[in-house]
């Protein structure tokens, strides 16, 4: 969500907007998801996933699981793992495979060196602490475990920062509306997770996203709902106005296209 305050970079991490609002269900998440249909190249990220775990045997936590799309392909494609899917959800686990369990990253219910993986992908900028989170992770590893972390760039998609800017400066009736304000980016990842992992690996996923449709565009913005009230601006109408700028940029370019970073973190201690 574009941000720039710390009142807006906490509501990232409420927990009350992440189980009862923003997660509630797996709609929001999906729309966000979607957009990278039109991303080249395309990754198979579950299948990154797998790859990196062609060495683990016994128990993987996936933690802050959502719906379920890394749960589901080790399911499918490793079924000696015993896999738990864990999220502060409830709501957003009803169609995840079980066993799944409804737990706060910063006090998970395993013991210590309990688990033989933990994925956290995409979600350490949602948690309130997030060096105690990592620590939290490594506690339940046992020695030589593997922890498989995910995030994105600062510079990820700063076209649609840029739209979203504008579109809320239009608004507003300012030059520029707020960026956002990234908690736990590439760049600051392998900091945080060196505090604690002596062994880090990044894997760099960039991409370029090409759409002719403002559709997808729309949906991905309007998948913050949840976070409006802290948005600081008029939500739906930003929205509405952004849907404008992006139907205009492909009225005269033909696409309206975003430039991607991502990126996998592989972490032993």
């Amino acid at each position: 969500m574009t941000s720039n305050t710390a009142q807006q970079d906490d509501a990232v991490a409420d927990k009350a907007i992440l189980a009862n609002s923003a997660y509630a269900d797996g709609r929001h998440l999906a729309a966000r998801q979607s957009l990278y249909q039109w991303q080249r190249p395309r990754y198979d990220l579950p299948g990154i996933v797998v790859e990196e775990l062609a060495g683990t045997s016994g128990t993987v936590i996936d933690i802050g699981c959502g719906n379920g799309t890394y749960v589901n392909r080790l399911h499918r494609d490793r079924p000696d793992l015993q896999v738990v899917g864990v999220d502060i959800s409830a709501g957003i686990l009803a169609d995840v495979p079980k066993p799944v369990l409804v737990a706060d990253a910063q006090a998970l219910p395993f013991g210590d060196g309990s688990v033989d993986a933990v994925l956290a992908l995409h979600m350490l900028y949602h948690v309130g602490d997030i060096e105690a989170t990592i620590e939290e992770l490594a506690r339940v590893l046992r020695p030589g475990g593997v922890l498989v972390a995910s995030t994105n760039s600062d510079t990820d998609k700063q076209e649609l920062d840029r739209l979203w800017a504008r579109a809320a400066g239009d608004v507003l009736g300012v030059p520029e509306g707020p960026w956002r304000v990234t908690r736990f980016s590439l760049e600051k990842a392998s900091g945080y997770l060196g505090a604690v992992f002596e062994d880090i690996r990044v894997r760099e996923l960039p991409g370029v996203i090409r759409v002719s449709d403002p559709a997808p565009v729309v949906a991905h913005l309007a998948s913050y709902e949840a976070w409006a009230d802290r948005s600081g601006v008029p939500f739906h109408e930003t929205v509405g106005r952004a849907a404008e700028i992006v139907a205009e940029a492909i009225a005269t370019e033909g696409v309206f296209e975003i430039n991607g970073l991502g990126g996998i973190l592989i972490c032993r201690r």
